[in-house]
């Protein structure tokens, strides 16, 4: 649990989310859930988290988040794309005012050309817009899905503290 001044990330989150009055929805691929794992380890977060979708397979992404096939098929399931989609998705699917996903390549094996194994794409959708972010780690399997579960807790964070 990574800590800042004291407080566990997940609990800034929660308070963030609380005084904005804000609910989060996840959707994950390669973190396997512990994105959702960090997030209701916080007590009183059935107030502001919604619940997740683990979209492991390229079925799942389409039949229940809407993920496009087509867009799969373009760009692979570790893409931006695929991550904004499934983040747009996930906010439409659970209905949440913010969703956060991710796609990647935990390891040791999956890697193709132009996508090591490390590679992850963060997507985020909000009222503002829907984005992503690439993040390339380098640990093993367990260390990949850990540090991309707290990049994105980070971004959805710097996210929380940029509105007014």
């Amino acid at each position: 649990m990574a800590m800042e001044n004291g407080v566990n990330l997940a609990q800034q989150i929660g308070d963030l989310l609380r005084q904005r009055g804000l609910t989060l929805g996840v959707v994950e691929s390669a973190t396997g859930g512990l994105i959702s794992h960090r997030i209701t380890g916080v007590p009183g977060s059935s107030g502001y988290y919604k619940g997740s979708i683990i979209s492991y397979s390229n079925e799942v992404k389409v039949r229940l988040v809407g993920v496009s096939e087509a867009t799969i098929r373009r760009y692979g399931a570790v893409s931006p794309q695929v991550a904004e989609e499934m983040a747009a998705g996930g906010r439409k699917t659970l209905g949440v005012d913010i969703c956060l996903a991710d796609t990647g390549i935990a390891g040791p094996d999956g890697a193709v050309p132009g996508k090591p194994v490390g590679r992850f794409y963060l997507g985020m959708s909000h009222k503002s817009g829907t984005g992503s972010r690439q993040h390339d780690f380098s640990g093993d399997r367990e260390q990949n899905k850990h540090r991309a579960a707290e990049a994105a807790l980070a971004w959805l964070r710097e996210y929380l503290l940029s509105l007014k």
